[in-house]
């Protein structure tokens, strides 16, 4: 039986689990992907509507920027992503 033990009889230890931290966008990205999808059981079309404004105003409004606003927009993703 194992006994958590390593094979010099120490106890193991294993690394702190951090929580996962979910963005407020990330948050209601999925609760509208959700209710369009409940909506869409009542009626297709208006959970359609709704998942597709839920991707378009996104899409929208990063295309309503401008070239300079887009670079610093990805630089700052990219930043993001080296402390992962």
């Amino acid at each position: 039986m194992w006994s958590g033990r390593g094979n010099a009889g120490r106890e193991m230890t294993f690394p702190a689990q951090e929580e996962a931290q979910v963005s407020g966008f990330s948050k209601a990205a999925i609760g509208l992907g959700v209710v369009g999808l409940i909506l869409m059981i009542f009626n297709f079309w208006l959970g359609l509507i709704v998942i597709a404004a839920g991707v378009a105003i996104p899409v929208g409004a990063y295309f309503m920027l401008d070239p300079s606003q887009r670079r610093r927009l990805r630089e700052m993703r990219r930043r993001r992503q080296i402390g992962r």
